[in-house]
C-alpha cells in the first residue's frame, strides 16, 4: 500500500510540474511579445527596491490594518509551505515526518509556529471575504465597481476560500496525527511531537473516532493539502494571484526614474535634433516605426509584465482623479484589459498556431478612446500601486498612437499642437508678446 501511495504521489507531482511548467513557458513567451527595454542598470538599487516593496510589503502598509492582514496571508502562506518540503520527501520516500528526528525537540516548535501562521491566514482571509462580500468596499465589490464584475470577483473569492480550506486541512491533519501518536498506532508511535498549539482545539471533535477512521482522516487531509497546493500553484498562473511570484521581478525591473518623467519617442527626438542641426541627417532611421502603441506587441515587455503582475486591488483607480469625477477611466481596468488581450492571444496560439494573430487590437477593441482621453497624466495611479505597476505608460503609448497615427485628437488639442508648432508655446500669440502681461505690473 505504501509503494502504491509513493507511485501515485510521484505521478501527481510530475503531472503538476508538467502543466505548471508549460503555463510558465507560455506566459514568458507572451511577455516577450513586448519591445525590448533595458532594465539592467543600477542593480543594487533595484535589489533594494525589490526587497523593500515586494518582500517587505512597504506600500501595503500605507493602509496599516489592511497591510497587516495582507502580510499575515502573504508571510503565513509562504512560510507554511516550507512544510511542503517535508511532505514532498515523505511522499516520495514513504516516510512520516522525516524532519522530526533531525530537528529533535525543535521540531514541535517549528510546527507550532506554522500552526499559528495558519490561524493568521484563516482569520485574515475571513476578514477579506467579509470586506468584499458583506461590507462591499467600493473598489473591491462588483456592485460598486464595474471592473470587478464576473470572473475578477469570483477569482478573488475562490482564492480566499481555497486558502482557508487548505489551512484547515493542515490543522485537521495535525490534530489526527497527535491523537494517533498518543494511541501509539503504527508508525505514529515513532514520532512524539506533543500537543500542538492550535490544532489541539480540534482534538475533542476527532477523539471519539476509531483509530482506523483517524488513519483515513489523517491521510485524506495529507493528500488534500499537498494536492491542493499543487492545484493552487497551477490555478495561480491563470489568476490575478500570479502577482505572488511576479511581484518580485516586477519591482526589480521597475522604472527607477522620478515619477512623472515621461519618455520621448526616440525616433521623434532624433528628427527634432536633425531639424535643429544637432545631429546629421545621415543618422536618421531608414524605417519609420509605428508611433505609440496599437496592440500589445507595440508596448514594452515590462508593460506586459505589469499586466500579469496586477493584483486588481483597485488602489490605482481609487486614487485616480478622473475616475473620482465619474469619467470612464479606471487604471485597474487598463491593466486588466491588457492582460485580457494577452490571454486572448494565447488562446489563439493554442488553437491556430504560434504565428496566428486575430484582427483585434488592444487600442480600440479592449481600451476605448474615451478612457485614454480622460487621463490627466497625474501619476496618482503609479504612486498608489503596491507593486510599482505603471498604467500611465500604457495609456500614453496608446494615446500617442491615436494622435500621431490616426489623427484622433480633440479639437482643443489640435489647436494646442498648432500653437506649439507656430508659436513654440501652447498659447495663441507670438513669442514677442509672451511677457506683455508683465507690463501692467510696472
Amino acid at each position: 500500500m505504501q509503494v502504491v501511495q509513493q507511485i501515485l504521489f510521484i505521478a501527481a507531482l510530475a503531472l503538476a510540474a508538467y502543466f505548471i511548467g508549460r503555463r510558465i513557458v507560455l506566459i514568458k513567451k507572451t511577455i516577450l511579445l513586448g519591445k525590448p527595454v533595458d532594465r539592467k542598470d543600477r542593480p543594487q538599487e533595484r535589489l533594494l527596491t525589490m526587497l523593500r516593496i515586494a518582500f517587505g510589503q512597504k506600500k501595503m502598509f500605507d493602509r496599516p490594518i489592511v497591510g497587516l492582514l495582507h502580510f499575515a496571508v502573504y508571510a503565513g502562506f509562504i512560510l507554511i509551505n516550507i512544510e511542503i518540503l517535508e511532505i514532498l520527501i515523505d511522499g516520495i520516500v514513504g516516510t512520516h515526518r522525516v524532519f522530526s528526528k533531525p530537528l529533535g525537540s525543535f521540531y514541535p516548535v517549528v510546527i507550532n509556529f506554522f500552526e499559528v501562521l495558519a490561524l493568521g491566514v484563516i482569520i485574515a482571509c475571513a476578514v477579506f471575504l467579509i470586506r468584499r462580500n458583506a461590507l462591499k468596499i467600493k473598489r473591491l465589490s462588483p456592485s460598486t465597481s464595474s471592473d470587478m464584475k464576473g470572473w475578477p470577483a469570483l477569482d478573488a473569492n475562490l482564492i480566499l476560500v481555497f486558502e482557508i480550506v487548505l489551512m484547515l486541512a493542515f490543522l485537521k491533519m495535525n490534530a489526527a496525527d497527535s491523537i494517533l501518536q498518543t494511541r501509539a498506532v503504527g508508525h505514529f508511535a515513532e514520532v512524539q511531537t506533543g500537543t500542538f498549539w492550535v490544532s489541539q482545539f480540534l482534538v475533542p471533535f476527532l477523539d471519539p473516532f476509531s483509530s482506523e477512521l483517524l488513519l483515513v482522516t489523517e491521510r485524506l487531509c495529507w493528500w488534500f493539502h499537498i494536492l491542493g497546493i499543487m492545484a493552487f500553484a497551477l490555478f495561480v498562473t491563470y489568476s490575478k494571484h500570479l502577482h505572488i511570484a511576479l511581484a518580485f521581478p516586477n519591482t526589480y525591473f521597475s522604472d527607477l526614474e522620478p515619477r512623472g518623467k515621461m519618455s520621448n519617442i526616440p525616433e521623434v527626438t532624433q528628427e527634432v535634433k536633425i531639424m535643429l542641426g544637432l545631429e546629421n541627417e545621415s543618422n536618421a532611421a531608414e524605417d519609420v516605426p509605428r508611433f505609440g502603441a496599437k496592440d500589445v506587441d507595440d508596448l514594452t515587455w515590462k508593460n506586459l509584465m505589469d499586466a500579469y503582475s496586477c493584483t486588481e486591488c483597485g488602489r490605482c483607480t481609487s486614487q485616480c482623479p478622473a475616475n473620482m469625477t465619474g469619467k470612464k477611466l479606471s487604471p485597474r481596468k487598463i491593466m486588466m484589459s491588457t492582460r485580457d488581450r494577452l490571454e486572448d492571444i494565447q488562446k489563439a496560439w493554442q488553437k491556430n498556431g504560434s504565428d496566428y494573430r486575430d484582427e483585434k487590437s488592444l487600442n480600440g477593441d479592449y481600451i476605448s478612446e474615451e478612457e485614454l482621453l480622460a487621463c490627466t497624466s497625474c501619476n496618482a495611479c503609479v504612486e498608489a500601486c503596491p507593486v510599482l505597476i505603471n498604467p500611465l505608460d500604457i495609456i500614453l503609448s496608446l494615446r500617442r498612437y491615436n494622435v500621431m497615427e490616426e489623427s484622433k485628437a480633440p479639437q482643443a488639442w489640435n489647436m494646442m499642437f498648432q500653437n506649439l508648432e507656430t508659436n513654440m508655446a501652447p498659447w495663441k500669440f507670438p513669442p514677442d508678446n509672451r511677457f506683455k502681461w508683465a507690463d501692467e505690473l510696472k
